[in-house]
């Protein structure tokens, strides 16, 4: 398995300390970010520490928003331009993409999800249907697909 970078944003939240322990699962190279002083404190706990966002994001292949959904376009438009060209966001609101809240990066490869949401692909479950929405949000089907693929062995 692929050694992966992920920075996760929002790394003490609910969501974010739910992502934090599964990622912990794999052999990734885990970066949180987290500002809130009890979100800091989660991490502690889990034996993590908190890494300033810039640091966090810097070489990272994967960036996860695990953010509050109200709070992704501004997030986002400080963490998409620090991301290296051929890196994935991922974010945990579809909302967000659908509303044009994400800084647009050719070079970058979005990848929506949420597990409280209806799926992203509407009733369309085969690869094909997917793969044409994913290329109308930006990014390059295979990755997308592979993230998809990955997601059930912690990324």
């Amino acid at each position: 398995m692929e050694t992966r970078t992920i920075a996760l944003i929002g790394a003490g939240g609910k969501m974010g300390c739910r992502i934090a322990d599964n990622l912990r699962k794999g052999s990734h190279r885990i970066r949180c970010v987290e500002i809130g002083e009890r979100g800091v404190a989660r991490l502690a706990e889990r034996g993590l520490a908190a890494t300033a966002q810039d640091e966090a994001v810097a070489g990272a292949d994967i960036v996860i928003l695990a953010v509050p959904d109200v709070a992704i376009g501004r997030i986002s438009a400080g963490v998409v331009p620090q991301m290296r060209s051929g890196a994935m966001l991922i974010v945990l609101d579809p909302a967000a993409a659908y509303l044009d809240q994400l800084p647009k990066r050719d070079d970058v490869t979005y990848f929506v999800t949420h597990p409280c949401h209806p799926p992203v692909f509407n009733d369309e479950t085969t690869g094909g249907s997917q793969a044409r929405s994913v290329r109308r949000r930006g990014g390059e089907t295979s990755d997308c697909l592979r993230a998809d693929a990955g997601a059930g062995s912690g990324l």
